[in-house]
């Protein structure tokens, strides 16, 4: 899965390693703290165990004597687990000694060979009373005399004591680390968002500019920032620079070619009829080509602009208003939904396409022509999804064309009424501006019978997210 936000990447990673670094230390922390509890427990019974040995003599009468004061009233409770047992060895032939706790039952006492006795010749091992209880076992043996008598001692305590002070322990400490990361989560998100805000203000501010709204990064920016600010404000200036050059260029090259073509226009109305007509058509087809490649030139320099911004509805109102003057007889309707769509072209480029299409439609219509403009789905591909699209519907009441008169008049040249002004160029002109901004034009029969026209054309680009 990739993630695009860098916020919530760092708060994801945050979040991640916070959890895994708490289960670790809880882990850890429960482990060292069981190992210390059974070590203390295991010191306890070996104390409790020297302290048996210290008040266990050999009386008198040959008998293990003596009453073990170990402080724990569990000694003296039946059933608790907590036991002391002292038994004689070999040829010592007293009765044992135990504590009251025991009653008449006893602990099994293992093999040495499964549970030897470490260096300080002692041994400790688990085993089960009469009771059910789970119990841990000190055991030694001693010499009581100097006649070789000796005996065992054995101390047991309950192990259920062990595994309540571990289970108490531990449920404390996830209780204290789960609250410490939910807190640590908290603050550690909210200074993630802190910190990673001015890169929420640049991405803003560079909505902005791809939106037209400014020309320029604006904002107070971290260092960390203010160069990247100040890079892409070069770039922008750079741009614009290229685009400026690119355009005067253009425009001196069309004045250079006006004049001599305008020069051959007028000469050819001098000449006799068959010669000033070829050189009329000849004329009129390089003034034609020359704008055409113009316009590729010009739209070519400026297409990736961030600065190309035009709004659709003032410029079209204009438009209509120029066409009912010029169309007195011909009604021209226009609806733009919703307000304030804007194309990412040029202004004039949207007058040449979008009045192109309006002449055509304002010579071939009976009464009326509709212009209607709306947003649209732009094409496939990863790069039109970047940004918005707008469809601009130019539809008239006319005769309209077949399918194989739609192709024909859309060559560059080709008219097919001559009986009506016009060079045949506007239709390929329009295809081509829409080309160079990667939008798409197509003619088709409209519901009214007559032509419509339909352009798909750059809206601004989209939030980035």
């Amino acid at each position: 899965m990739y993630i695009k936000s860098v916020t919530a990447r760092v708060l994801l990673l945050a979040t991640a390693w916070s959890a895994l670094a708490l289960v670790v230390i809880a882990l850890v922390i429960s482990a060292l703290y069981a190992k210390s509890s059974e070590r203390a427990f295991t010191d306890l019974l070996r104390a409790q165990l020297y302290n048996v040995i210290n008040s266990i003599t050999i009386g008198d009468d040959n008998s293990l004597a003596g009453n073990p004061q170990l402080g724990d009233l569990r000694f003296s409770q039946p059933e608790t687990g907590w036991y002391w047992i002292v038994e004689p060895l070999g040829t010592f032939a007293a009765t044992p000694l135990s504590s009251s706790s025991l009653g008449t039952s006893n602990i099994q006492v293992p093999s040495i060979l499964n549970v030897p006795f470490n260096n300080r010749y002692e041994r400790f091992y688990p085993a089960t009373d009469a009771y059910g209880n789970h119990v841990l076992v000190a055991e030694t043996e001693v010499v009581l005399d100097a006649d070789g008598r000796a005996a065992r001692f054995r101390v047991s305590g309950n192990l259920s004591v062990v595994d309540e002070d571990i289970s108490g322990f531990t449920r404390n400490l996830y209780i204290a680390l789960i609250v410490f990361g939910l807190g640590s989560l908290v603050v550690n998100g909210l200074a993630i968002l802190f910190g990673l805000r001015p890169l929420d203000e640049a991405r803003r501010a560079l909505e902005k500019v791809r939106r037209g709204e400014v020309e320029r990064l604006e904002g107070k920016f971290p260092r960390e920032v203010q160069s990247l600010a100040v890079e892409m404000n070069a770039l922008i200036d750079s741009n614009r620079r290229i685009v400026e050059r690119a355009r005067m260029q253009v425009g001196n090259l069309a004045h250079s070619l006006k004049t001599p073509i305008a020069v051959l226009l007028n000469e050819s109305r001098l000449l006799e009829r068959p010669q000033g007509e070829l050189v009329r058509s000849q004329a009129e087809a390089m003034q034609g080509q020359v704008q055409s490649y113009l316009n590729r030139a010009r739209i070519a320099a400026q297409r990736e602009s961030l600065l190309a911004r035009t709004e659709a509805e003032p410029v079209l109102e204009r438009l209509v208003r120029v066409m009912r003057r010029l169309n007195s007889e011909r009604e021209f309707q226009l609806e733009v939904s919703p307000p304030g769509l804007a194309l990412a072209m040029e202004q004039q480029d949207v007058e040449e396409t979008v009045g192109n299409l309006l002449e055509n439609a304002a010579r071939h219509a009976s009464t009326t022509v509709w212009l209607s403009v709306h947003p649209a789905q732009g094409p496939e591909g990863a790069e039109a999804a970047k940004r918005s699209w707008v469809e601009i519907i130019v539809e008239d009441d006319g005769p309209g064309l077949e399918p194989h008169e739609i192709k024909e008049a859309l060559k560059r040249g080709r008219r097919l009424d001559e009986s009506k002004p016009g060079t045949g160029l506007g239709l390929s002109i329009v295809g081509e501006i829409t080309r160079e901004y990667q939008g798409a034009f197509e003619l088709s029969r409209g519901e009214r019978g007559g032509l419509r026209a339909r352009l798909t054309l750059p809206g601004p680009a989209r939030e980035i997210v």
